[in-house]
């Protein structure tokens, strides 16, 4: 685990990077806990100014959950455990007290994208892609919370036009949507572009940041809660669930039956 997560410190900024390139950084459970529990000491630092997730190599930021994790799925409620433990988690890094950069290369897909999503910032590379395919890879679904993030941020048109089509997005209509702050042309120049916009926000007033982060949070946060369950469960206990899982890892086309 600790060569799958790597931590780095440079004075007040903190770097993490998600390093299974081989996998295109797809994140297994033992990934995700780790993370949570990393949003744990971040908050308990009072020394951290800045946290800057990225994915090792330049093919991927997080290419979403390893497939082979969900094989074991066979009950209902697998499928909300996990979909709840990861809005638990991707909430957890969402509110974490100091500011978040995504620095995006590659695939930044499904798991990916929502945990990009939850953070403040994103940069990224021309190459950067962007996207939910499940539609055309797995058949299962996002919960309610991880969709809402990406309404907030880009509206829902062109979230139900990720969904629907399951096509991925170029970083630059993200940049022209506004969720991707910055687009750097010279993917050679990347790490240190990210790099000087963490320390630029690192000199600010600590108070300052922490209080605007916060107040936009609770802002955003008046919403009732939606139940999602029975959607969540209509795809993960589907016939379409298994076989896309199958198909995936086949390298073939799936089937969908739409049971």
């Amino acid at each position: 685990m600790e060569d799958e997560i790597l931590i780095e410190r440079r004075e007040r900024r903190l770097y993490v990077t998600f390093n299974r390139p081989k996998a295109r950084n797809a994140l297994t459970f033992a990934m995700y806990e780790r993370l949570y529990a990393l949003c744990g000491e971040i908050r308990r630092d009072p020394t951290v100014l800045v946290v800057v997730f990225r994915g090792a190599g330049d093919q991927a930021f997080v290419a979403g959950t390893d497939i082979s994790e969900f094989r074991a799925f066979t009950t209902a409620e697998q499928g909300l455990q996990y979909e709840e433990r990861m809005d638990a988690i991707f909430t957890e890094v969402e509110r974490l007290p100091v500011p978040t950069i995504a620095a995006l290369r590659g695939a930044s897909t499904g798991g990916g994208l929502a945990l990009a999503s939850a953070c403040d910032l994103r940069i990224a590379t021309p190459d950067a892609r962007l996207g939910f395919p499940m539609a055309r890879t797995l058949g299962n679904c996002l919960s309610a919370r991880n969709l809402a993030r990406m309404i907030d941020q880009v509206g829902s048109a062109v979230v139900k036009e990720m969904l629907f089509t399951a096509r991925l997005m170029t970083a630059a209509r993200g940049y022209q949507l506004g969720f991707v702050s910055e687009l750097v042309e010279d993917s050679g120049d990347f790490d240190r572009r990210v790099d000087d916009l963490a320390t630029l926000i690192a000199g600010n007033a600590p108070l300052a940041l922490r209080a605007g982060k916060e107040t936009m949070r609770r802002i955003k946060e008046r919403a009732a809660p939606i139940d999602d369950r029975d959607l969540l469960l209509s795809c993960y206990l589907s016939n379409d669930f298994r076989e896309g899982m199958t198909a995936f890892l086949e390298k073939r086309p799936a089937n969908w039956s739409g049971t």
